[in-house]
Formats: structure tokens, C-alpha cells, sequence
């Protein structure tokens, strides 16, 4: 992830990919999150120290600063196995089960390598 804007009412995430992606690219993004909304998985915050999160491979938005502890959100299901695990201090929802439909409504360029999807939860 290259940085984010979340809203109430959208969201926008840059990302690093060489190209356009295909309309088949943006379905299977679409059926991935929408799936994972549909498995009710829970989000679970916990605090550890940053070193901590790196080892266990908690992804972090390129170029952002982070103190000594920070945040980590897991998304897992009910037998607490990750499917996710970020660096974040924004609030979020308990389950994905509270997310309506997700549906990219525009892909673009940024930069060279950084594209972007605008998208919605319906």
C-alpha cells in the first residue's frame, strides 16, 4: 500500500502495480474483499512493539512513521487465523459482517508504478 483516504463514504487506495489493471484484475479484487465480508471475520486491534510487528509480517503503508509500539489490526476468523495483519491507528469495524458490498467504481494512475482505486461499500 502506497497511502489511503477512508471516508464514511468512500474509499481510496494507492498501491504499487506497473500497469493498468484489467477488468479481470479489478472483478477478482472486488469477489476477494466482497468474500471476506461475507465471512464475518473479526478485526482484533492489539499493541506491540513495532519490531514485534515486523517480524510477524504486519504490512505497513510505504513511507509512513511509526513510533517504538504501534497498532496492529488482524483480520481472523472465528478460530483466530489471520487473513491480514496491518499497521493502523484508525478506528474500524468489529466484523467485516457490518460492511455493505464492495465495488471499485474507478482504477487510475497516480505515478509511474502507483495506481489507485476509488471505490464504495453499498
Amino acid at each position: 500500500q502506497r497511502g489511503s483516504n477512508i471516508t464514511a463514504e468512500r474509499l481510496r487506495i494507492d498501491f504499487s502495480h506497473p500497469q493498468k489493471m484489467t477488468s479481470e484484475e479489478v472483478k477478482k479484487v472486488e469477489d476477494v474483499v466482497n468474500e471476506k465480508i461475507h465471512a464475518e471475520l473479526n478485526m482484533v486491534r492489539r499493541e506491540m512493539p513495532k519490531e514485534e510487528a515486523l517480524k510477524i509480517g504486519a504490512e505497513m503503508e510505504f513511507g509512513a512513521k511509526y513510533g517504538d509500539v504501534v497498532s496492529v489490526y488482524f483480520l481472523e476468523d472465528k478460530d483466530g487465523k489471520p487473513f491480514s495483519k496491518e499497521f493502523c491507528g484508525g478506528p474500524h469495524v468489529k466484523n467485516t459482517s457490518e460492511l455493505g458490498h464492495f465495488k471499485i467504481l474507478k482504477e487510475e494512475a497516480v505515478s509511474q508504478g502507483v495506481r489507485r482505486i476509488k471505490a464504495i461499500l453499498e
